[in-house]
């Protein structure tokens, strides 16, 4: 395989991977044991090579069809007469092999550590019958140590405890209680008072508050994801458990008193009903508010925001900045270039406001020579070229 690498050949990495599956198929049978014997021993010595990534993936198309037609040929040997003439055998059989194996799931999960909610999960999960046992099974009618009969029964119970097993995760999900969420480190809001309250504390609300705390000004913040407020208690954040969107929740926050709120959830439809509560009940406050794209912007400017910030769109022009120092633009024009592309989005920005998503779309520099049409004359908005999204831009 290394050699076969090497020539960079994927037809040929995938052809020598059956070539190996085929010749100890046809070497266990020589031998006098089960062809599936010989296919599963060169499975397993595929995964263990330092090739099996490159090997999964060029066989990963022939997986689907090849599991199917495992499983096609496991049912049809099945000998249903056998199996109805011993269908109460079956059915006992099913129901001990899936307690004792469940039983013993379990009671090794909680040996090893596991608490009872994810025992019993691997328990559900695990206690049916794994298809090593058809090669087995097969294996061992091959050579007479089972009776073909024996063999129907036995192969029927694992079909069965396999097809059982689904109903019986859905059975567990839906009876099971979820986990209650640890509560340790988690204070709710109450009495807050700082000079800007933060409603969340996610990826863009660490770095919001960086500068106003380089500053000397206090910050309150409250977020809804337990998860996020304990990470940040390991950084040595205070977050108090609130959801912004209750009015109670912002007065125990110190909204009343706040010289700024920012909203940094991110959520639109809720950042947008925190906008709204928050300009309805606190108007002098100044609101800022972190937009997911334009169309959020847009609309957070409708609730009354006093300021709104698209999340890509400075790191965006950051990045064309540096992708034209890299191509060789002198430091001056890349400045101009910069201050022009924010005047014509701001410029475009105030438009969209007056009129729809489509306004101003005269100072999209585009790729490609624009059209001698107007918006009107073009073909509708649902049938190609910008869409009405107002993810656009």
């Amino acid at each position: 395989f290394g050699l076969l690498a090497a020539a960079r050949a994927r037809e040929v990495m995938t052809a020598a991977a059956l070539l190996v599956v085929l010749g100890a198929a046809l070497a266990m049978e020589l031998g006098g044991l089960s062809t599936a014997m010989g296919a599963f021993l060169a499975g397993v010595l595929l995964s263990e090579s330092s090739f099996r990534h490159q090997l999964e993936a060029d066989v990963e198309p022939f997986r689907g069809i090849l599991l199917g037609l495992f499983f096609l040929a496991v049912g049809m040997a099945l000998d249903l007469s056998v199996i109805a003439a011993n269908a109460g055998l079956v059915a006992i059989s099913v129901a001990a092999f899936v307690t004792l194996k469940s039983l013993g799931i379990y009671a090794v999960a909680r040996l090893l550590g596991s608490d009872r909610r994810e025992a019993l999960e691997r328990a559900v999960l695990m206690a049916q019958g794994g298809e090593f046992a058809f090669v087995l099974y097969a294996a061992a009618a091959s050579v007479g140590l089972i009776e073909a009969e024996a063999n129907a029964v036995l192969t029927a119970i694992i079909i069965v405890s396999m097809a059982l097993t689904p109903l019986a995760v859905m059975l567990h999900d839906r009876l099971a209680r979820p986990p209650a969420p640890s509560l340790d480190g988690v204070d709710a809001a109450d009495g807050l008072a700082a000079t800007v309250l933060m409603i969340g504390f996610g990826r863009v609300g660490q770095i919001v508050s960086q500068p106003i705390l380089a500053r000397g000004h206090s910050v309150s913040i409250i977020d809804t994801d337990i998860e996020m407020i304990q990470t940040a208690g390991e950084f040595g954040f205070k977050v108090h458990y609130g959801d912004g969107a209750r009015l109670d929740i912002l007065h125990s926050a110190g909204a009343q008193t706040a010289s700024a709120i920012v909203i940094c959830v991110d959520d639109v439809k809720a950042s947008l009903r925190i906008a709204e509560i928050v300009k309805a009940e606190f108007p002098l406050t100044p609101v800022l508010a972190r937009a997911w794209d334009r169309g959020h912007a847009l609309q957070l400017v409708h609730a009354g925001v006093d300021e709104q910030v698209r999340e890509t769109f400075e790191s965006a022009l950051l990045l064309g900045e540096k992708t034209l120092a890299a191509l060789g633009e002198e430091a001056e024009a890349i400045a101009e270039t910069m201050d022009e592309v924010r005047r014509s989005d701001a410029e475009r920005f105030a438009l969209q406001l007056c009129g729809d998503i489509f306004s101003g779309s005269a100072l999209i520099r585009l790729n490609i020579q624009r059209p001698a049409t107007t918006r009107d004359e073009a073909a509708p908005r649902t049938s190609g070229g910008v869409s009405d999204s107002p993810k656009f831009g």
